[in-house]
């Protein structure tokens, strides 16, 4: 099997594995639907306050918080990613196993994740948005490029997104409990990547600072596209810059990490 047709096939086992978790699945659709309700209405009560706050109107608010709902899963803000797996295998030494495996361990792993992120994009993303969609009153494109523009931002923001998580989990190498780093790990998902409020929201340098980091290439980027609010050449190439960046950034720890390796338990 060549080595593109593995990949596919991982990411094909990721996806299947995901999918056979039905309840969860259908308790996530209930969870992110009742967090859209409550951020519909939060921000309705703000942006009555300040129309416009962050150049948007109030339905592109609300769209903007169905399409938070509709990728928090499949981007794995809150975590739910490979990337607490992969630390427990490194922390009993599995790992191991997958270094001796012929394959990539950052491919093989990007590849697991790829498979998670589409199917909870298809099966826990999409019921909040048409729900969204079906109740309140959303800036929706009129027209399909719009659509795959917007689809194009999510698959780079995939890539982003594990490239964060990969270089939080290759820190099991070196630590005795992850725990504390994926925390941190989450705060910074959430409130960098605009999962609270709109970057566009954030006043003078803070705002700035926030846009120019990895972690707006996860929502704000996509919904800017979705609401026309970004020109879709420009968000590519900023996202495709980090995540090729992070990208090899987590092959050159991961190098250090097999060349000095303390597998805690193994």
């Amino acid at each position: 099997m060549g080595a593109g047709r593995l990949y596919v096939a991982v990411a094909a086992g990721g996806f299947r594995r995901y999918a056979t978790y039905r309840a969860a699945t259908v308790a996530g659709v209930f969870t992110n639907t009742a967090f859209g309700l409550i951020l519909v209405y939060t921000y309705t009560a703000l942006w009555d306050e300040r129309p416009h706050l962050g150049g948007y109107d109030l339905a592109q608010a609300v769209t903007y918080v169905w399409i938070g709902q509709a990728l928090f899963k499949t981007l794995a803000n809150g975590g739910g990613g490979v990337e607490t797996e992969l630390m427990e295998r490194i922390r009993t030494g599995d790992v191991a196993v997958d270094l001796y495996r012929p394959a990539d361990l950052q491919s093989w792993w990007l590849a697991t994740d790829l498979g998670r992120a589409g199917f909870e994009l298809l099966g826990r993303g999409v019921v909040p948005f048409v729900f969204g969609a079906l109740f309140f009153d959303m800036a929706l494109p009129a027209d399909v490029i719009t659509w795959l523009a917007f689809l194009v931002s999510v698959a780079l923001a995939m890539l982003v997104s594990f490239a964060i998580r990969y270089l939080v989990a290759l820190t099991a190498f070196w630590l005795m409990d992850g725990t504390g780093v994926i925390q941190m790990a989450w705060l910074l998902g959430w409130f960098c990547s605009g999962m609270l409020l709109p970057l566009n929201v954030f006043p003078g340098a803070l705002g700035e600072v926030v846009r120019a980091l990895p972690w707006s290439s996860l929502l704000q980027a996509p919904a800017d596209v979705f609401l026309g609010r970004a020109d879709p050449l420009g968000t590519y190439a900023f996202q495709a810059v980090w995540a090729v960046v992070l990208l090899a950034a987590g092959r050159v720890v991961q190098a250090a990490a097999t060349r000095r390796v303390v597998v805690q338990g193994g």
